[in-house]
């Protein structure tokens, strides 16, 4: 078993393949190709370079694939400087120990390996603990029952662990049994503006919707606040693909600010597994032309509310107005990305409509071999 870096155009289709190879095409959801090249071009936004490994077994042939990646932000929240690895897979326990291994060996200076995160806890990554017969979904990780046992094997740790959920959405003359829309006197109460976010203002209103985001997560302990460079890449191509009635936003009523949002999204889980992750040009095209297709299911890719409005029934306003649009477009489900046990606030809004946790999830962290070397012998 050996492992080694992309240097290779060869070496990069390696790297994309391996998953579509190990996991059930209608389980898993790969990684955007366009993403990973990034990263092994230099192009990413993220502040540190990003390295990405292969291990081969004694063939040859590839059997498992990890990145290797900094980020100040996070060190400081975590307290350690850590060595982090995502977008990580493995045939077995013997490619899992040999990447493992291959992080220790480059770890020098770093007190801990943390992941998978690709490239950062808020922003995709981490392993599914249950619920591996439900599939995945865009923004989610899935993998196989035997994954969180060879992590733990190896000396890793459960941190942050979490839970993505679903709600089904009843049909629209069956809405009435959960909460209804808020109507214009409870906007009026609240000193709050209804806002639904068209396609062609999305570029303004994203950098309202970072500043938000960003305080409203910061107290987080996963949370990096992200830049506007890493928030334009996440949001390309948004403006093409929302349902305007999805992407709901509360202003106050007297000064315009923004106050909490709530992104939602069509679920393209189907169109990117089918793709295998290769969104080129052609691929986008047709994406564009069918995207009227994908209004059966929805994901809700993220929210926030302004810290000094947290707990003042915000949220839930806006949760009444997106789940009475679900209804009326005829969506019968809609997938949440993964909400931490220790934010039970955003649970509830979810709670609330019958939602339920989908698949338990958890990112691993565990000592560099070294260091807990010196921590025991007190040598280095």
């Amino acid at each position: 078993m050996r492992v080694e870096e992309v240097t290779t155009r060869a070496d990069l289709r390696a790297f994309l393949d391996l998953p579509l190879r190990l996991h059930p095409r209608g389980l898993a959801v790969p990684l955007l190709a366009s993403t990973v090249t990034d990263w092994w071009r230099g192009r990413s936004p993220h502040p540190a370079p990003v390295t990405l490994l292969l291990a081969r077994d004694g063939t040859g042939a590839v059997v498992g694939r990890t990145t290797v990646h900094t980020d100040a932000r996070l060190d400081a929240r975590l307290g350690a400087r850590s060595l982090l690895f995502g977008a990580t897979e493995f045939a077995d326990d013997d490619a899992a120990r040999a990447l493992v291994a291959a992080l220790d060996r480059r770890a020098h200076g770093h007190e801990q390996l943390f992941g998978p995160v690709s490239l950062l806890p808020n922003q995709t990554g981490g392993v599914i603990t249950s619920g591996f017969a439900a599939r995945g979904f865009v923004d989610s990780p899935w993998n196989p029952a035997r994954v969180p046992a060879t992590y733990e094997a190896l000396g890793f740790e459960r941190w942050g662990e979490a839970d993505t959920w679903v709600v089904d959405v009843p049909r629209a003359r069956d809405a009435a049994a959960s909460p209804g829309r808020p109507g214009q006197d409870e906007w009026d109460a609240a000193g709050l503006t209804l806002e639904r976010g068209r396609r062609s203002a999305v570029p303004r209103l994203v950098p309202e919707v970072l500043e938000v985001l960003n305080r409203s997560f910061a107290a987080l302990p996963y949370y990096t606040p992200i830049t506007p460079a890493e928030m334009a890449a996440a949001t390309d191509g948004l403006g093409f693909l929302v349902d305007e009635d999805l992407l709901l936003l509360a202003r106050d009523s007297v000064s315009g600010a923004l106050v909490a949002f709530l992104l939602v999204v069509p679920d393209l889980t189907a169109f990117v597994q089918r793709a295998r992750g290769r969104l080129g040009p052609l691929r986008q095209l047709e994406l564009l032309a069918t995207r009227g297709r994908y209004r059966e299911e929805a994901v809700l890719v993220i929210q926030g509310t302004a810290p000094e409005r947290q707990g003042r029934g915000v949220l839930t306003l806006l949760s009444r107005e997106l789940h009475a649009a679900l209804a009326r477009n005829g969506y019968s489900r809609l997938r949440c990305t993964m909400i931490g046990r220790d934010n039970p606030g955003s649970a509830r809004q979810l709670e609330r409509f019958g939602g339920r946790p989908l698949h338990g999830t958890t990112f691993y962290r565990r000592p560099v071999a070294h260091a807990a070397a010196t921590t025991r012998t007190g040598t280095p």
